[in-house]
């Protein structure tokens, strides 16, 4: 089994907040390692892949009444701000973690970036210099997509 940016990445405290303001986020367990999705709806929700933080479960969002959810698949759901329609997480349904838009979190200091998710899915208009793990589309929802009994 692959191991994820959680399994094998230091974490730091980070704070940040939506275009607005309305939504502030506290992620005390944020990696430092940044992931990239190239599936379709991270393509379409946000124009391009989604960077990303996996912050754990122990995320702290204040401005609750402003956070809209979208149940996106059946094991996962995505926030936004009602107010500025900022992207604000990915959150996995069966354990509450958050992954988090890098750009959202006013400290990017000692940031890497280590993974890139749906690679199959990527089109061919863009490409990253970095060298990645990368995991296609099948190997990411073995991993966390609800398996058949």
């Amino acid at each position: 089994m692959m191991t994820t940016p959680r399994e094998t990445s230091e974490t730091t405290e980070r704070q940040g907040h939506c275009l607005c303001g309305a939504v502030q986020i506290n992620a005390p367990e944020a990696s430092n390692m940044v992931g990239a999705c190239h599936c379709g709806m991270c393509r379409r929700w946000g124009g391009g892949p989604a960077l990303e933080l996996d912050c754990g479960t122990s995320v702290t969002l204040t401005g609750e009444d402003h956070i809209a959810i979208y149940d996106s698949s059946e094991w996962a759901e995505r926030g936004f701000c009602k107010t500025c329609g900022t992207n604000l997480f990915y959150r996995l349904k069966e354990n509450g973690q958050y992954m988090i838009a890098s750009a959202i979190f006013d400290n990017q200091d000692g940031l890497t970036f280590t993974t890139q998710v749906y690679i199959d899915d990527k089109p061919s208009y863009y490409s990253f210099a970095e060298q990645t793990e990368n995991l296609t589309g099948a190997q990411v929802e073995a991993l966390y997509a609800p398996q058949p009994e």
